[in-house]
């Protein structure tokens, strides 16, 4: 039977069939793989992806938010573009898992909207976790460390894109909630996001965000609407006093002109409303919160172009402020100049004023009826920990007075062992973290935010201030005419100095104040300045008859004595 078969395999008759069951066949391959491929690009599609309402009421709609689906270039990334592989393997591999997907659907597992809400953590986690797995792949068909710019990103990305490839980092450790809700918020810090273990924590519902977010917007309109009003009758004013000149305009002209050849450093502060140094430690708060615990980023290099949008954005309430006051100013630009003679430093500050804007909580409209404004000015030369990248904010507390976790009145009184040591008859002020055993910056399980009532040992406050570990402090009242001097340690402590000297004049719609103090510190362990080396400033105007948190702040600075390398040099003249 063999041999026959072997005759007509060599005949031609054979020879002609087998070739016409190659063609057909090929033509058969051609057409299946045509159709399967043209199949498997069919389920790629958007319309395609969000054909189940699951994912068109849900993902769909948060995706259309975001700039993965709108953007200035015009390019848009789909569904598949992120979530299934471009290599032909790994894409067919996605293709069965996904049948998974589909029993699910049948099976009901995620058919309305609080059912997906009471699985999305945990389905948010498998999808980080394929990506980490496969080092954010599908990220990278549109992105790589190559064809990034340094010079057209913002300073604290291009940071963290040089300290990520230099770490091996991948792109979803930091950008999970680019193109979803962010229920990575959910998370703690210490948490395992890649570990794809089901979550039960539930979400809050769209229907309470909603009606959070309706209420925030409220607020935004009637604040900016009462804004537009106060400004409209502060030009109003304005107007009817054109011309006049203030008694002190000549005392101001001839202060001035003793500054015009000093070079002039131009400062944004900004209005800062609750943000304190826990909210900033805070990744669910503060975005940046893991960069500056762990790698000590300075809030400049992350903010120092945007303080006047930030400042808008808070002063409205639409963050950070739950008691926002209408008209009331985001920022303040302010000059600011630096000199000394040798033996002083002086220190000249302009800025424009903006009239009065009543704060609805306080009598009369204002909380500090004897200060239209009051100046404080903060060194520090290495010292304190935080002070050297965060500034001012090494100082301010969740706990502080007006702030949301304040002391109650029972809780001050029953804390006598603290009472003993710091003045806390009219609430809490300012302090270091030095000054306590343990920060809580997380306010997990209810715990309250700040550390007023974790003191360390009196002995060992007292080393510390002996040491020089505190914040070196200058305040000018308006009201008084005075400067006091002080520090920041485990509290707040100011008193009239008799060595520094301050002169400060509203005029011609401008406020102008010097400062002026000797190099040398005449307190133990003060911060004395020195040539060559640069120390940490940061200062702060209490503007409009505010007091407590309710002023605006300036980033960290960095202050020098004839150093062209200081962000502030102090010129000998």
């Amino acid at each position: 039977m063999f041999s026959r078969f072997f005759k007509w395999f060599l005949s031609p008759t054979a020879k002609y069939s087998l070739g016409s069951i190659f063609i057909v066949g090929g033509i058969a391959g051609i057409i299946f793989w045509g159709g399967f491929n043209t199949a498997m690009e069919a389920t790629n599609t958007m319309s395609f992806c969000i054909s189940c309402h699951e994912m068109e009421e849900n993902v769909y709609e948060e995706y259309k938010e975001t700039i993965h689906y709108q953007n200035r270039t015009g390019v848009r990334a789909t569904c598949s573009d992120c979530h299934v592989p471009d290599p032909w393997v790994y894409k067919i591999v996605r293709k069965v898992q996904a049948s998974n997907e589909l029993l699910h659907k049948a099976l009901g597992s995620i058919d309305t909207p609080e059912k997906f809400e009471d699985k999305r953590l945990t389905l948010a986690k498998h999808v980080w976790k394929a990506m980490k797995d496969t080092d954010s792949r599908e990220c990278r068909n549109c992105h790589s460390w190559d064809a990034m710019t340094n010079k057209k990103q913002k300073l604290r990305a291009s940071k963290r894109h040089a300290k990520a490839k230099e770490e091996g980092g991948t792109c979803i450790d930091c950008h999970k909630g680019i193109a979803h809700r962010s229920v990575h918020k959910l998370l703690d810090e210490e948490e395992d996001p890649y570990d794809g273990l089901p979550d039960k924590r539930r979400l809050p519902s769209k229907a309470e965000e909603a009606r959070q977010l309706a209420i925030q917007e409220a607020a935004r309109v009637k604040a900016e609407k009462a804004a537009a009003a106060a400004a409209a009758e502060k030009a109003k004013k304005a107007a009817a006093e054109a011309g006049k000149k203030s008694a002190g305009a000549t005392q101001v002209a001839a202060d001035n002109s003793k500054w015009a050849d000093i070079p002039e450093k131009k400062v944004v502060l900004f209005y800062p409303g609750q943000a304190s140094l826990e909210w900033v430690l805070n990744g669910k708060d503060h975005g940046g919160g893991r960069s500056v615990r762990r790698a000590n980023d300075r809030c400049s290099e992350c903010h120092i172009k945007e303080t006047a949008e930030m400042g808008a954005k808070i002063v409205t309430g639409k963050k950070v402020e739950p008691t926002p006051i209408p008209g009331k100013r985001g920022s303040i630009p302010v000059k600011v100049k630096a000199k000394h003679d040798g033996k002083n430093l002086s220190l000249h500050f302009e800025w424009p004023d903006a009239g009065h804007t009543p704060a609805p909580f306080a009598k009369g409209g204002k909380m500090d009826p004897d200060n239209q404004i009051k100046l404080a000015v903060m060194f520090d030369d290495g010292k304190v920990e935080m002070a050297g990248y965060a500034g001012c904010w090494a100082t301010c507390h969740h706990d502080s007075r007006y702030m949301p976790d304040q002391p109650k009145a029972d809780a001050l009184a029953a804390a006598g062992n603290v009472s003993a040591i710091i003045n806390t008859k009219h609430g809490v002020t300012k302090y270091i973290p030095e000054s306590r055993t343990k920060l809580e910056y997380k306010g997990r399980r209810g715990k309250p935010r700040g550390a007023w009532d974790k003191l360390v040992d009196k002995a060992d406050l007292d080393s510390k201030l002996a040491e020089g570990v505190y914040m070196d402090l200058m305040r000018y009242d308006s009201g008084s005419k005075k400067i006091a001097s002080g520090s920041i340690m485990a509290e707040r402590i100011l008193s009239e100095s008799k060595i520094t000297t301050a002169v400060g004049t509203l005029a011609n719609g401008t406020w102008s104040v010097t400062i002026t103090r000797p190099l040398k510190s005449d307190k133990p362990g003060g911060v004395s300045f020195e040539p060559g080396k640069l120390y940490t400033m940061g200062f702060a105007i209490h503007d409009d008859y505010t007091s407590a948190r309710f002023h605006h702040v300036s980033l960290e600075y960095k202050l020098g004595i004839d150093n062209p390398k200081a962000e502030i040099n102090a010129v000998k003249k």
